[in-house]
C-alpha cells in the first residue's frame, strides 16, 4: 500500500507540473491570438467584442496572471478547455470528443497486441534458444528500426502501386455517418487495419528481443533447475517460474514505451490521414489553433501519466516483493 500510495502521490505532482506547464504555453508563444482571429474573419467578428473575446480565451489583460491560473484550474476542473480558434466558438472538448476514440482505440489495440505477441514469441525464443524462432530476431529488429510514419508511407506506396482496394486513407468510408450500425464498424475496421499493422510491427521487435534475453538469464536461475528436479513439466516451469519473473522488466519497459507508442501513433494518423487526435492536432498547428494544441498536449501528458500508473499497479500485482514494507 506505502509503494502504491508514493507512485500515486508522484503522478499526481506530475499531472500539476504538466497543467503548470501548459497553461504557460499560450502564453509565451509571440503574437496576439485574440488578434488573429479577427483577422481570419474579418467582417464576421465585431472588434467591439474584442474585451469579450479575451475573457472567452482566458487572457483578460485586467486580471493578474495568478488569477488567470486560477481560473484555467477552475475550468480543468469543469472538464473546460477553452473554445478551438480555427473553429470558432466550438468548445475545445467537443473536438477532442470526437477524436479521442479513434486514437484511444487505435493507441491501445495496437499495444495490447504488439505487448502479447512480442512477449509470447520472447518466451518461446528464449526458452528454446538456439531453434529456428532464433531467425525472428533479425528481422523484426530492422523493421522496428524504421520510423512508424515511414513505414506506413511505405505501406501506402506500395498497396497502390499493386492497385490494391483496400483503403490507405481516412477512418471510414465517405458518406457514413459515425454510429454503432454494423456497415459503419465494418468500414472503420477496414480502416484501421493498416494503420494498426504499422504500429503492431515497429513495436513488437524490442517485446521479443527483452524478453527473450530475460529468459535467457532466468533459465539458469537455481529455481527454476529445482522446479526440473521436482518433475515439474516442462511448459509449467516455462510459464509459472521463467515467463512470470521474466516478464517483470517488460512490464517496466512498457510504462517507459507508451509515451514512444502514443508519439508513433499520432504520427501515423497523420500518414493515413485517420480521425484521431493527430489529424486534430496537425490541423491545429497550420491555423495555429493555441487552445486547440494546448488541449491536446494536456491529453497526451495525462494520457501517458496512466497509463504509466496502470503498468505500477500491474508490476505491483505481479511482484509480491513490492507489497512487502520495510
Amino acid at each position: 500500500m506505502k509503494y502504491f500510495l508514493q507512485r500515486l502521490g508522484f503522478y499526481l505532482l506530475t499531472a500539476w507540473a504538466a497543467i503548470t506547464v501548459n497553461f504557460f504555453i499560450p502564453r509565451l508563444i509571440p503574437g496576439d491570438p485574440v488578434m488573429a482571429l479577427i483577422n481570419k474573419n474579418r467582417g464576421q467578428i465585431d472588434t467591439k467584442a474584442i474585451a469579450s473575446l479575451y475573457v472567452l480565451f482566458g487572457l483578460n489583460k485586467h486580471q493578474s496572471l495568478w488569477s488567470q491560473y486560477t481560473t484555467y484550474l477552475s475550468q480543468l476542473a469543469h472538464g473546460d478547455l477553452g473554445i478551438s480558434f480555427s473553429n470558432f466558438p466550438t468548445p475545445v472538448s467537443s473536438i477532442l470528443v470526437q477524436s479521442l476514440p479513434w486514437t484511444v482505440a487505435l493507441a491501445g489495440v495496437a499495444t495490447i497486441i504488439s505487448f502479447a505477441t512480442g512477449t509470447f514469441l520472447g518466451v518461446l525464443s528464449g526458452w528454446l534458444r538456439g531453434s529456428r524462432l532464433d531467425f525472428l530476431l533479425p528481422g523484426t529488429t530492422f523493421v522496428s528500426s524504421i520510423p512508424a510514419f515511414w513505414l506506413g508511407l511505405l505501406a501506402i506506396a506500395g498497396l497502390i502501386a499493386v492497385g490494391s482496394q483496400f483503403p490507405v486513407s481516412g477512418g471510414y468510408d465517405p458518406g457514413l455517418i459515425p454510429g454503432t450500425d454494423t456497415e459503419f464498424i465494418s468500414s472503420a475496421l477496414k480502416h484501421s487495419w493498416l494503420p494498426l499493422a504499422v504500429l503492431v510491427v515497429t513495436t513488437m521487435s524490442g517485446w521479443i528481443l527483452s524478453m527473450r534475453n530475460m529468459m535467457v538469464t532466468v533459465g539458469a536461475e537455481d529455481y527454476i533447475t529445482v522446479a526440473h528436479a521436482k518433475g515439474l513439466s516442462d511448459r509449467r516451469v516455462m510459464l509459472s517460474y521463467a515467463a512470470r519473473n521474466a516478464l517483470l522488466p517488460n512490464v517496466s519497459g512498457l510504462s517507459l514505451a507508451l509515451g514512444q507508442i502514443l508519439g508513433s501513433t499520432l504520427l501515423v494518423e497523420i500518414v493515413f490521414n485517420y480521425p484521431g487526435i493527430g489529424f486534430e492536432m496537425l490541423q491545429a498547428v497550420g491555423s495555429t489553433d493555441y487552445p486547440l494544441m494546448q488541449g491536446i498536449f494536456l491529453f497526451i501528458t495525462l494520457a501517458v501519466l496512466l497509463a504509466n500508473l496502470l503498468a505500477d499497479i500491474a508490476y505491483l500485482i505481479l511482484d509480491p516483493r513490492t507489497r512487502k514494507e520495510g
